[in-house]
């Protein structure tokens, strides 16, 4: 499934890295603990948090994610929103909270494993 395919589905909201949504996601994580998800989170990855700072796009650059999803409303900072648009990371937004995001991923597919 492709990240335009989820984002259309569960009524997700790009806000930065729209060239990027053809994407295929392998798998997902959830966690706010940038430590645990560059150690857990595999490469094609979708990542749902509700960190909304740069270092958010660092990971998902240096893990090579298919896309963040930002939950629970929150806006990303502007110095973060920039980077994600410069570095074309797909950053999509939703006012579901995490736990709803992640379980209406499961609900498609998405899983936690490779």
């Amino acid at each position: 499934m492709t990240v335009q395919e989820i984002a259309d589905i569960l009524g997700l909201r790009c806000v930065a890295g729209g060239k990027s949504l053809e994407r295929e996601v392998s798998s997902g994580y959830v966690s706010d603990l940038l430590s645990d998800v560059m150690g857990n989170a595999r490469d094609s990855g979708i990542w749902v948090t509700s960190q909304v700072h740069q270092n958010v796009v660092a990971v998902a650059l240096l893990l090579d994610l298919a896309a963040v999803v930002i939950a629970g409303g929150l806006e990303m900072n502007d110095d973060a929103l920039a980077k994600a648009k410069a570095e074309g990371v797909p950053v999509l937004s939703t006012k579901m909270s995490a736990f709803e995001a992640v379980g209406r991923l499961y609900e498609l597919g998405v899983r936690g494993d490779v």
